[in-house]
């Protein structure tokens, strides 16, 4: 028994999850314990943009004490897609096999990062999303809701894409899929370029997949998406139907 279980401990895909970000002080470190305690399959890459709140100062000792923790510290705010483009570019430079994007407000619950890296057997990312059977949202308003639905329907309807939740950050990406993304062409900086990314993976003929999950909003601070961060979500829709099309539609 003890050989099957270790090479079942061999077989897990090395994956760096790439969390971003901007005054998480207090939930950085019990979110990269959980992950760590994952397995020893799991890194953790902080993407920090010069945190008033010194989260990066955290991201310092928790490398420090552990070398599964690595850091980027950024001089400035400089947008949740730039820290992905980052993130993805140091996972291709080393030799992991998986990349998993997700928040750093305990909003992703580190429990779902196995669903997400075995839904990546079958397809070159899988999406951890609220909007397939088993998946959902608690805390949220009537108003945050709503404008959830409305941005996945208008990124399905306006791109001509099949996917349930096209707005959700907790992804998990194969190396092979993020080899085919263009990064050099991205156009949108915040919170929009996840619909950007989801759409350029698709475009270059990327297979995607969805596993449930249940978004729960952030314990501790303030949520980071403004009016201005969906208005740039919507903004980055119409841009790439006017600089790419409608994706065309796919035969079941």
């Amino acid at each position: 028994m003890a050989g099957n279980a270790e090479g079942e401990a061999r077989a897990a895909p090395r994956t760096l999850v790439v969390l971003p970000t901007y005054n998480e002080r207090e939930n950085l470190r019990p979110l990269a314990e959980q992950l760590l305690g994952l397995g020893e399959h799991i890194e953790v890459l902080v993407v920090d943009d010069n945190s008033p709140d010194l989260t990066g100062q955290v991201a310092l000792a928790l490398s420090h004490e552990n070398p599964r923790v690595r850091i980027l510290l950024r001089p400035g705010k400089m947008g949740l897609g730039t820290a992905y483009v980052a993130g993805f570019r140091y996972a291709l430079k080393g030799t992991y096999e998986r990349v998993v994007t997700m928040d750093a407000d305990f909003s992703h619950d580190p429990w779902y990062v196995p669903q997400l890296i075995a839904g990546t057997e079958s397809a070159e990312m899988c999406i951890g999303s609220r909007y397939v059977s088993g998946g959902g949202t608690r805390n949220w308003g009537v108003r945050r809701r709503v404008m959830s639905r409305l941005a996945n329907w208008g990124a399905r309807t306006v791109l001509g894409m099949s996917v349930r939740d096209c707005t959700s950050g907790f992804r998990c990406y194969r190396r092979e899929g993020l080899e085919r993304l263009p990064m050099e062409g991205m156009l949108e900086p915040g919170y929009g370029c996840l619909v950007e990314i989801l759409y350029r993976l698709l475009r270059a003929g990327c297979t995607v997949g969805e596993a449930p999950i249940v978004f729960v909003d952030r314990r501790r601070g303030r949520s980071k998406v403004s009016v201005r961060e969906v208005v740039g979500e919507a903004r980055i829709v119409w841009r790439l139907r006017r600089a790419y099309g409608r994706l065309p539609a796919r035969a079941d």
